[in-house]
């Protein structure tokens, strides 16, 4: 049974750049300096644009090869329906989807909204936090020293920063090494750690003075305190440290 052909239609491409030059002019043949092949399955077969011919492959096309230009004017260029085997060479050419794409408004619709259902989650879950977990947040995502700062300006830059990373915030919320990350920096807040020459963890209780651990060259401190704190070997002194952050 043969499979219905989707209908022709006037397709929109653009650039996949923030700033689009004011013209563009797409490589539409293949040469030494762009290398324009599309494996079929079984060869690697070159692609070249005439728009007097019915294919955009060079081995099905004849010797009356007309050649054209394919220009995006300010980051678009608009093919019509009545030009089908450009929009056929545009499929398959090795940019698609890496300098350019066809514009896909309800693709582009859908990605939005995802995007927008994600702010607004994130927007509501920064403002039902309390200040323990803005605190925490401050902490280790936004690098704040929270003792400095008010609760207006914790809230603040929280839900600035839900809304410019929704994302990145609603899996920080439920991500266990951020919570140990932000217990480890207020132990250093209250003093029952130390850091010392930029790489050793010290104790910093009335009996205990000894080091903890070396933090390796170009780590994170809170990241190296939290692991080990979660590991066999720390659990101990996490058991230690922990209630007398209650103090």
């Amino acid at each position: 049974m043969k499979t219905k052909e989707a209908p022709l239609v006037d397709k929109l491409y653009k650039l996949r750049r923030d700033v689009a030059p004011l013209s563009y002019i797409l490589p539409s043949r293949n040469s030494h300096r762009h290398n324009l092949m599309y494996f079929d399955g079984t060869t690697n077969r070159a692609l070249r644009y005439s728009p007097n011919q019915k294919s955009p492959f060079e081995d099905e096309q004849d010797k009356n090869v007309i050649l054209e230009p394919i220009i995006f004017e300010d980051g678009f260029l608009k093919v019509p329906k009545t030009n089908p085997v450009l929009q056929w060479f545009l499929e398959i050419h090795p940019d698609n989807g890496k300098k350019f794409e066809v514009v896909d408004n309800e693709k582009d619709a859908e990605t939005d909204l995802e995007v927008m259902n994600y702010e607004v989650d994130a927007l509501i879950a920064a403002k039902q936090l309390g200040l323990n977990d803005l605190e925490r947040i401050g902490r280790v995502i936004l690098g704040r020293d929270v003792t400095k700062m008010s609760t207006a300006e914790l809230k603040r830059d929280v839900l600035v920063y839900a809304r410019r990373n929704p994302k990145e915030f609603l899996n920080t919320l439920n991500d266990p090494m951020t919570n140990m990350s932000a217990t480890v920096a207020l132990m250093f807040d209250k003093g029952l750690l130390g850091y010392r020459a930029g790489k050793d963890v010290h104790f910093n209780l009335p009996n205990n003075k000894k080091r903890m651990l070396t933090v390796p060259y170009g780590e994170d401190r809170d990241y190296i305190v939290a692991s080990y704190l979660q590991s066999d070997e720390g659990l101990e002194t996490f058991k230690l440290l922990e209630p007398m952050l209650e103090d």
